[in-house]
């Protein structure tokens, strides 16, 4: 069903939205309310992603953008669609090699560690990382003493917004990381340009998000990029539910042998357990069978690109 406006969300719409030159003030413009006043980024310069590795073909994450400031700062801004079991170590690893990559190369000169400044900020779409209760849903994660809590080092920082916690109507929004955060989950399902968001910025992306001005192959591209999101959907909804199906089946069976209702139901949370990683496995070899893209599998089951390429190899 075709909407007004595209959905930010999705790596067309991100991109398009932050990623081109044009654009550049929207991106400054979100970075400085997501930091809240604890940093004003002025200047900001498009970057390669080289520097991070084959992260699109790491799993679920899709790196968006990596920028850098006036003072040499660096910047990695990507959507993350799905939970995966070794989110946070991806995340310690893309920063860490940012870092990594300061250290001159083929130099002898000597080298102080003056390293420039690296942060993560993840628009969390479908997950949460924070406990349940926790109603925040911009979380800031930076190197501090475990004891009184006091920060060890500032130039390394992670910013993870959790989309799915933020719930605020448009009569409520009290500020632009409100508005920035309510266009950025909500956009696709807009009828017409919010009366709380009359301000020059927004009258901006809503332009750059309306369907219609889109040129003939960013429509194209966008579509694609709208079908593997649906795709990924779809195949995790199936992943869920062919996964609670056998593992209930397990653990009824070790409920029945050991012969008790409390074995049964012990045995109901055990096969979950047990068959957890096994129902992964199974489902993603279902679902290579039927020819669907490696990237969308591990959007769904969580498991690893190599992971599920190791699988489709023993098909060969």
């Amino acid at each position: 069903m075709r909407t007004k406006y595209i959905d930010l969300t999705t790596d067309f719409g991100f991109k398009k939205l932050f990623g081109e030159e044009p654009n550049k003030d929207l991106l400054l413009s979100f970075l400085n309310e997501v930091f809240q006043g604890s940093k004003h980024i002025q200047e900001i310069e498009y970057a390669g992603n080289e520097a991070l590795g084959a992260g699109r073909d790491e799993g679920a994450t899709i790196f968006d953008l990596l920028c850098t400031g006036k003072n040499g700062e660096q910047f990695i801004i990507e959507v993350q669609r799905a939970n995966q079991h070794n989110f946070k170590k991806r995340a310690l690893f893309y920063t860490s090699r940012l870092i990594s990559n300061q250290a001159p190369k083929g130099s002898r000169a000597e080298w102080n560690y003056n390293i420039s400044e690296v942060y993560l900020i993840a628009l969390l779409d479908h997950f949460t990382i924070s406990k349940p209760k926790e109603t925040s849903y911009l979380n800031e994660v930076f190197l501090c003493n475990r004891q009184d809590g006091e920060l060890f080092y500032p130039g390394l920082g992670f910013i993870f917004i959790e989309l799915p916690k933020f719930h605020k109507k448009e009569n409520e929004l009290q500020n632009d990381l409100d508005r920035w955060l309510f266009v950025l989950k909500n956009m696709s399902r807009l009828k017409k340009y919010s009366v709380f968001l009359q301000k020059p910025i927004f009258e901006k992306v809503f332009d750059i998000a309306t369907y219609s001005n889109l040129k003939k192959e960013e429509r194209m591209a966008y579509d694609i990029s709208q079908k593997r999101r649906w795709d990924a959907h779809s195949v995790k909804e199936y992943a869920i539910h062919e996964g609670t199906l056998i593992g209930i089946e397990q653990g009824i069976q070790i409920g029945k042998l050991e012969g008790k209702r409390e074995g049964k139901l012990e045995g109901k949370l055990e096969g979950k357990l047990e068959g957890k990683m096994e129902e992964k496995r199974n489902i993603a070899q279902s679902l290579l069978l039927k020819g669907v893209n490696i990237n969308v599998i591990s959007d769904a089951t969580g498991l690893s690109v190599d992971e599920i390429k190791e699988l489709n190899n023993q098909f060969k």
